[in-house]
């Protein structure tokens, strides 16, 4: 690649590329909505959710200066985040509670770049995120949900069409700020029949002796408010 190319397309991330029409967004939220509500979709759509929630885990851990030990994800969508560190403290109370926000977050922030036009940086820095994140998986079955999902994202980088490469932008925007809202759910009607019982809301109620129903609100605060948010933005109001 010459120096024109590298230019040319250094000026295509950080550029910006036109919406799809209202429509064409609220359409791509229907079958985000359709990856999410049903229940036997859900359970395999639900592994892109498991990504997110222990790359939260693991980035949050990463700032706070734990070291990252890896990760597993599980067939069951599952999975699991080991770090090293303080086995108390802000730093592991920051770890802890980046899980359940984290799908609804990266939500709200790709929202946020499409509403600026940013869809091929948002392509690019997924893609980005997943390979980083799958240097620290630990497991077979991890690595390979995190190469297919990183597969997906070059392919339509590489080799789609800007309206294609739009409309899948903000599909994934959608079943991330959508799928952020129901695990905080789930674990909350695990947890009225005794199951979880080490959640990351209970671990919380232990590290800050506050109530784990107290964690389980605020997770839930911040996927209904991403999803509010970001819903506005993708749609434009």
């Amino acid at each position: 690649m010459d120096s024109t190319e590298a230019t040319a397309l250094w000026d295509r991330v950080v550029g910006t590329q036109p919406a799809p029409s209202v429509w064409l967004v609220a359409a791509t939220g229907i079958v985000a909505l359709a990856a999410v509500a049903p229940r036997g979709i859900w359970l395999v759509t639900r592994n892109a959710v498991t990504i997110a929630h222990e790359g939260g885990h693991g980035l949050v851990a990463l700032l706070a200066g734990r070291r990252l030990e890896g990760i597993r994800l599980h067939s069951d969508t599952s999975g699991l985040t080991v770090s090293r560190g303080k086995p108390s403290g802000l730093g592991m109370i920051l770890t802890a509670a980046a899980g359940y926000p984290a799908a609804s977050l990266l939500g709200l922030g790709g929202a946020w770049l499409l509403s600026a036009g940013h869809i091929t940086a948002l392509l690019w820095l997924a893609t980005a995120l997943l390979a980083a994140m799958l240097l620290m998986i630990r497991n077979a079955y991890g690595v390979l949900t995190v190469v297919l999902a990183g597969s997906l994202f070059v392919l339509v980088s590489w080799l789609a069409g800007p309206a294609v490469q739009a409309l899948f932008a903000y599909g994934v925007v959608w079943f991330l700020l959508l799928g952020g809202v129901r695990p905080a759910f789930e674990l909350q009607s695990k947890r009225r029949y005794g199951g979880a019982p080490d959640s990351d809301a209970d671990q919380l109620a232990r590290l800050t002796n506050l109530p784990a129903v107290v964690w389980l609100v605020f997770f839930h605060v911040i996927s209904l408010c991403a999803l509010t948010g970001g819903g506005r933005w993708l749609l434009g109001l």
